[in-house]
C-alpha cells in the first residue's frame, strides 16, 4: 500500500515471543487506563487529575473521539473555576491579561503544545484538528483580541510546516483556510494575494497537488474582487492562468489534478448554471476564440501522449461546450469524436458505461 506515492514500511509477518508478550502487556495497560478514564467520566470528574489521565490516553489513541469531548468538558470547567476566582473576561478592551486570563492562556497554550507531536505522528486524525480549532475558538472567547490574534498567527506557521511535510494533506489545507479566514476577521484584512502566491510556491515545488490547485481556483475571484479589478485585468488573469496550467500540462499530461484546474478555467469561458465566471463580460466571439485556442492546445498534447485518457476526455468535454457556442463547428468532425471516444473506451474499461452514455448523448 502507498499514500501519495510513498510506500508504507513492511510489517514483520512473525513476531518474537518477547515482542508478543510486550504487546499484550501494553494492551492490558491501555485497557486499564481506558476503564479508569471512563469511570472518571461517569463520575463527572472534571479535575486536573482527570485531565492528566485523558492526556495519557489520547496520546496512546488520538482516534478515541469521545475522549476529546470529555477533555473539552474538563477544560471548560477549569475555565469557569478561574472565572469564579475573579478577574476580567476577554470582552474588555484592555490588552493586559488578568490573573484569571493568564491561567486560561496557560491551559490553552499547554494543550496546543501537547497536540503538536501527536500531529506529526497522526497528521490525518480528524479529532486532533477539531480539538485544535476548538482551543483557538476558546482563546478568542476567553482572552483579549491581541492575545487570541497571536495564537492564530502561530497556527499559520504550524500549518505551513505540516504542509511542507505533506503538501497534499487535505486536513492541513482545510485547516489553513480556517486559519486564514480567522486572521482576516481579526485583522480586518484580505490575505487572498499572499495566499495566491503561496499556492504558486507549493505548485512549483510539486505539480501534482490537487488541494493547491483547488485552493488557487477559489482564491482568484477573491483576489480580483479585493483589488476591484477591471475587465482588462480580469482577462489578463484568465490568460495568465491558462499559460501557467499549460506549462504544467506539457510537463505531465497524465496528472489528473492539472486537468481539474484546466477544466475550471474552461468553465470560466463557458460558465455553467449556478457558476459565475470571474470574467463575466466576455463576448460570444471572445468565448469562441478562447475555447478554440484551448481546444487546439489540448489536441496538440496528444503528440507523444496518445495513451493519456485525460486528453481524450477533455477533448470530448470541450467539444460539447464548443457546440453550445457555435453550431457551425469548424474545429472537429464527427469522425474525430468517435475516435476519441473509442480511445477512452479502450484506455478506461472500468467506466465503459459512462462512455456508452456519452456516446448516446453526442449521438455517435
Amino acid at each position: 500500500m502507498a499514500s501519495h506515492g510513498v510506500s508504507r514500511p513492511a510489517v514483520a509477518a512473525v513476531k518474537s515471543e518477547q515482542a508478543r508478550r510486550q504487546e499484550l502487556a501494553e494492551i492490558e495497560k491501555y485497557k486499564s487506563l481506558s476503564e479508569l478514564v471512563n469511570k472518571k467520566k461517569a463520575e463527572n470528574d472534571l479535575s486536573l487529575d482527570a485531565l492528566d489521565l485523558t492526556t495519557k490516553l489520547v496520546s496512546l489513541n488520538p482516534e478515541y473521539y469521545t475522549l476529546w469531548n470529555y477533555r473539552r468538558l474538563i477544560l471548560l470547567r477549569l475555565f469557569e473555576q478561574e472565572q469564579g476566582n475573579g478577574g476580567s473576561t476577554g470582552s474588555e478592551a484592555t490588552d493586559a491579561l488578568s490573573p484569571r486570563q493568564q491561567v486560561v492562556e496557560e491551559l490553552i497554550t499547554a494543550d496546543l503544545q501537547f497536540l503538536i507531536p501527536l500531529f506529526f505522528k497522526n497528521p490525518k486524525c480528524y479529532w486532533l484538528w477539531n480539538h485544535r480549532d476548538w482551543l483557538l475558538q476558546q482563546a478568542q472567547a476567553q482572552l483579549p483580541p491581541v492575545t487570541a490574534l497571536k495564537l492564530w498567527q502561530g497556527e499559520l506557521s504550524l500549518v505551513g510546516k505540516m504542509l511542507s511535510l505533506d503538501s497534499r494533506n487535505f486536513h492541513g489545507w482545510g485547516y489553513r483556510r480556517t486559519v486564514i479566514a480567522k486572521l482576516e476577521q481579526l485583522q480586518d484584512t484580505n490575505m487572498a494575494e499572499s495566499e495566491f502566491e503561496y499556492t504558486t510556491k507549493v505548485i512549483k515545488a510539486s505539480l501534482s497537488n490537487f488541494s493547491a490547485w483547488h485552493y488557487r481556483g477559489n482564491l482568484i475571484p477573491r483576489l480580483l474582487d479585493s483589488c476591484q479589478a477591471d475587465s482588462t485585468t480580469r482577462r489578463k488573469r484568465l490568460n495568465d492562468e491558462f499559460k501557467f496550467i499549460e506549462q504544467a500540462l506539457w510537463t505531465d499530461p497524465y496528472d489528473q489534478s492539472l486537468w481539474g484546474y484546466h477544466q475550471l478555467l474552461i468553465l470560466n469561458i463557458v460558465p455553467t448554471a449556478g457558476r459565475q465566471s470571474f470574467v463575466s463580460d466576455l463576448t460570444n466571439s471572445e468565448r469562441l476564440d478562447l475555447l478554440e485556442r484551448e481546444f487546439k492546445g489540448t489536441r496538440d498534447l496528444l503528440e507523444g501522449a496518445e495513451k493519456c485518457k485525460w486528453i481524450y476526455q477533455a477533448l470530448l468535454q470541450y467539444a460539447e461546450l464548443y457546440l453550445e457556442l457555435d453550431a457551425s463547428n469548424r474545429l472537429f468532425t464527427t469522425q474525430d469524436l468517435r475516435h476519441w471516444l473509442d480511445q477512452l473506451k479502450e484506455l478506461d474499461t472500468l467506466r465503459t458505461g459512462r462512455w456508452n452514455d456519452l456516446e448516446k448523448k453526442l449521438n455517435l
